[in-house]
């Protein structure tokens, strides 16, 4: 089982916070964690559907936060657009396809009183995973410590020690937004089209289908 946040000691396994070892978290450090390399199968994948942005309105109609809490979060570095960031007056924040699952997560966590300390943590190990290991994932909380689970096993064994009050599957999280996100406008970032009714999923297998040829 890996922690996702508020974790800086290890008892049992699990990590947990409060024990007083120096800060840091392990989602730096941690040489266990799973990454997807670069270039391959899953990180051609999701670098196709980095080239689709969103702006601000339409993130915020698909995660349900509004246009304050979106900028707030991006000027704190909370959740910034990874795409193209906000650069002086009159330009326009484009978030893509990750960021806007990311905004639906933190949306959810900060419902449930997880700190935001921990949510930061959180997102930054969101953020270094994969987009196949990302959607198999399901973060478990007890309103405090973030942890991550990527097994049915490892959801029970936290229930029954009384660490998981709620859970959130980050598959499903996927799916709402790609949904959401079928209905609304997305930009292009190499030629700045408009994609009316875009669904990021068509993008790809329009992609694949023009290198297949």
């Amino acid at each position: 089982m890996r922690v996702a946040t508020g974790c800086e000691g290890t008892e049992g396994g699990v990590r947990s916070t409060g024990d007083g070892l120096p800060p840091g978290g392990p989602f730096a450090t941690d040489g266990a964690l799973a990454r997807t390399a670069p270039g391959g199968p899953a990180g051609a994948a999701d670098a196709a559907a980095e080239r689709i942005g969103y702006r601000g309105p339409t993130a915020c109609a698909a995660t349900g936060i509004t246009y304050r809490q979106l900028d707030y979060w991006a000027r704190t570095g909370l959740v910034e657009p990874s795409v193209r960031p906000a650069y002086g007056s009159g330009t326009q924040r484009l978030y893509s396809f990750r960021d806007v699952v990311v905004l639906k997560i933190v949306k959810r966590l900060l419902d449930t009183g997880v700190a935001l300390q921990n949510i930061r943590t959180a997102v930054q190990h969101l953020r270094s995973v994969g987009p196949s290991e990302l959607t198999r994932m399901t973060l478990m909380s007890d309103g405090a410590t973030v942890y991550e689970c990527t097994s049915p096993d490892e959801v029970v064994d936290l229930l029954q020690g009384g660490q998981g009050v709620f859970g959130i599957a980050v598959g499903v999280v996927w799916r709402d937004v790609e949904s959401a996100l079928s209905q609304m406008h997305g930009e292009r970032v190499d030629t700045g089209e408009t994609l009316i009714g875009h669904n990021p999923a068509d993008e790809l297998a329009r992609r694949r289908s023009n290198r297949a040829v």
